[in-house]
């Protein structure tokens, strides 16, 4: 009774353990199936990073070329304002050699000679003041002369004056062609600089959802390997159950091999005692001996 309760026990116990040890092993498989799928995710969004790399790549290249097109349109305003400013300057001291009245002067010079000289015509006098006069009228006429030849040069310096005008407006207009197109590059380089920023970002939050899966897929694959050793150390109460109840079979096949060699020898003693009997009988009705040996 006591063998069959603990046969029974045992049984039990290797069940229990069978049990535990599928729980284990499914409880494992379904952790790796969990971490195949965390790793694969991860996966693809490390592979839409190299995607936001390469793209991220494209478009600082065509920000950077925007902004080599704006730092040439901007050197060449730079230039042509500096020209500007420096025929400003030239024409600043050009206008400081006019005089707004000459003109005046000239003909007013004009006008003293020619009534001078109507009145050395027209005018009786003596010799002393014909003389004077006559002094007089080459004065104003020297006078004249120098200060038309002044009319003459400032004449060519309006006109030098007029040019610098003209050539310092197309300057600025061309400056603020330059400028004009430089504004323009830069509204584009503006416009490539957010996208930029906008991957910048998107590449940010992708790091850090890879990291996130490639944590999660190390904590599972961990959490896995641990059910995995539970898993094998059930295998191995497993096996040890069933190799104790192997050393009992043995045990137990073994010992009833000894009682079958013992009960055949005794049956066989018997035997042997019964002839020993008969002859000892048949010795006895001839008169023989008894004769006890085998």
């Amino acid at each position: 009774m006591q063998k069959s309760n603990d046969q029974k026990k045992d049984i039990e116990q290797l069940r229990d353990a069978e049990k535990k040890y599928q729980s284990y092993i499914e409880k494992r498989n379904e952790l790796n199936d969990m971490a195949k799928l965390v790793r694969e995710e991860r996966d693809m969004i490390n592979e839409k990073r190299k995607g936001l790399k390469e793209k991220m790549q494209t478009v600082k290249e065509e920000r950077d070329k925007f902004v080599a097109q704006m730092r040439q349109h901007k050197d060449m305003r730079n230039k042509l304002q500096e020209q500007a400013k420096k025929l400003i300057e030239a024409r600043r001291k050009k206008k400081g050699e006019v005089f707004r009245n000459l003109p005046l002067r000239v003909e007013e010079l004009k006008a003293d000679v020619q009534m001078l000289e109507y009145r050395q015509e027209t005018v009786p006098m003596s010799s002393g003041a014909e003389n004077e006069l006559i002094e007089t009228i080459r004065e104003k006429r020297a006078e004249y002369e120098k200060t038309k030849k002044i009319l003459e040069k400032q004449q060519e310096i309006e006109i030098d004056i007029s040019d610098k005008d003209n050539a310092i407006d197309e300057l600025f207009k061309k400056a603020d062609e330059e400028h004009n197109k430089m504004q323009q590059l830069y509204g584009e380089n503006q416009k490539k600089h957010k996208q930029y920023m906008k991957l910048v970002n998107e590449l940010s939050v992708s790091i850090n959802e890879a990291n996130k899966k490639h944590k999660k897929y190390i904590e599972i694959r961990e959490e896995a390997q641990k059910i995995h050793e539970k898993a094998f150390e059930m295998k191995s109460k497993i096996i040890g159950i069933k190799g104790e109840w192997r050393k009992r079979r043995e045990e137990a096949k073994r010992m009833i091999k000894e009682q079958n060699i013992k009960a055949r020898s005794a049956v066989l003693d018997e035997k042997k005692l019964e002839e020993m009997a008969d002859k000892s009988i048949d010795a006895l009705k001839k008169g023989e001996k008894i004769s006890l040996k085998g």
